[in-house]
């Protein structure tokens, strides 16, 4: 028994980090050594071009004030919405065995939530684009 407590404390001891630790020092240094060399040696050349606001390769017309549709924040939402629906599904696949039949229902009784709040959008057209 001494064996398996020695064993149990020596892998819980803080030199076993040590290697993690390390690494994490040369990544650090790794990055702040490229980002300071990219600064030192690369070209300094401020032209009008290079110091004009870049979006997305399209010009800038217009001012950025005008009024947006709803219906874009409102895909965006909903996005998020059914994206962080599916994380919640990770620890019930994980944990499937041990859940047990009471596990699955719960998880059901989620989707059926989530179905039943898609189809009252589909219903009250929240993703229909023309109007």
């Amino acid at each position: 028994m001494y064996f398996l407590d020695a064993a149990i404390t020596e892998t819980n001891s803080s030199a076993n980090y040590f290697p993690i630790g390390i690494q994490f020092l040369f990544a650090i240094g790794f990055v702040a050594v490229m980002m300071g060399a990219t600064h030192f040696i690369g070209p300094k050349r401020n032209t009008e071009d290079k110091l004009q606001n870049f979006e997305s390769g399209i010009e800038s017309v217009g001012n950025a004030r005008q009024p947006m549709a709803i219906k874009y924040f409102l895909v965006a939402i909903l996005f998020v919405l059914f994206d962080v629906e599916v994380i919640f599904f990770y620890p019930y696949a994980v944990n499937f065995r041990e859940l047990g039949w009471s596990g699955f229902g719960s998880v059901a009784m989620f989707v059926a939530f989530f179905l039943a709040g898609f189809f009252y959008i589909i219903k009250k057209g929240g993703l229909q684009w023309e109007d």
